[in-house]
């Protein structure tokens, strides 16, 4: 079919008002004075609901030094700073649509999510391993031959446990929680035998937990990935301003110093030291000032 002149230059001149209606970052933040911070209410220490109900941890603290290059960037010292809880399941589409301007939580950086969204400089790296009952005869992932297996919707873990399971034809259920709290909840009420996720976020749920002693972290590292602040798409200066923040931190020494508050300092909102030392990797990372994702 042939279209004519006008029909053309008006698909065209609707293609740039669509364009025209998702400005930067920066710029959006300029023109509306606020900008929309995401966090997650159960990522321990990362990003989770302090005992007051608010916000906190490590990532929401670095967010925080974030925030304070935008107000200078933007010149807006009256920048209003809205929050915004997301899921596992929503935070990628929330920061699409423009609902949320950055997220804050323990996002896994890898190949497949940076079609969608982008991602700051690495700030954690972490490995896949099983919450369970203590005195449980699960040890490693051989283990799990049988038995139910919970992880979060909407994560790598889940996705990675499901390629384990037919690959190793291991046979067990694979359940899906909508939230991380959920995901640990089923395993203390004997409704799963084991919980699958990033093992410094097991260690968070178990140190959260009514009773620790009764929860065990357990089995090998199924795969490292790195942990990213997100980001759109497509909006270098905004990445710039993030990573340059990151690199700040991470060259002053604020980074490690915020490390040892929420790894190896008691933490709200029970006071429980986690006791995580920094992997090999993030101190390699404190040099190279790498986003490079999982594959």
């Amino acid at each position: 079919m042939r279209l004519s002149t006008l029909t053309v230059l008006t698909l065209l001149g609707a293609c740039g008002a669509a364009l025209a209606q998702t400005p930067a970052t920066l710029d959006k933040i300029k023109a509306s004075g606020s900008m929309t911070v995401a966090y997650r209410e159960s990522s321990i220490p990362f990003s989770y609901l302090g005992g007051e109900g608010q916000p906190v941890g490590f990532g929401w603290e670095i967010c925080g030094k974030i925030v304070e290059q935008v107000r200078r960037a933007t010149g807006r010292a009256d920048l209003k700073v809205a929050t915004q809880a997301v899921t596992s399941q929503n935070r990628i589409p929330l920061l699409q649509n423009g609902t949320i301007d950055i997220e804050c939580g323990s996002t896994t950086n890898n190949s497949e999510r940076a079609k969608q969204v982008a991602f700051a400089t690495n700030y954690f790296y972490t490995g896949t391993r099983l919450l369970v009952r203590a005195g449980s005869p699960i040890k490693s992932t051989a283990d799990l031959k049988g038995r139910k297996v919970v992880s979060t919707t909407g994560t790598t873990n889940y996705q990675v446990l499901r390629k384990l399971n037919a690959e190793q034809n291991l046979g067990f259920e694979l359940i899906a929680a909508k939230d991380h709290a959920e995901s640990a909840l089923l395993v203390q009420q004997q409704r799963a035998d084991a919980f699958g996720m990033d093992d410094i976020l097991l260690y968070g749920l178990r140190a959260s937990a009514q009773n620790p002693a009764e929860l065990a972290v357990v089995g090998e590292a199924l795969q490292v990935e790195p942990y990213a602040i997100m980001l759109r798409r497509d909006d270098p200066a905004f990445k710039k301003l993030v990573d340059d923040t990151l690199a700040g931190l991470m060259k002053s020494g604020e980074f490690e110093a915020l490390y040892k508050k929420w790894f190896q300092s008691p933490i709200p909102p029970k006071g429980i030291n986690l006791n995580a030392p920094m992997s090999q990797e993030l101190q390699d990372n404190l040099k190279a000032l790498s986003d490079k994702p999982a594959l």
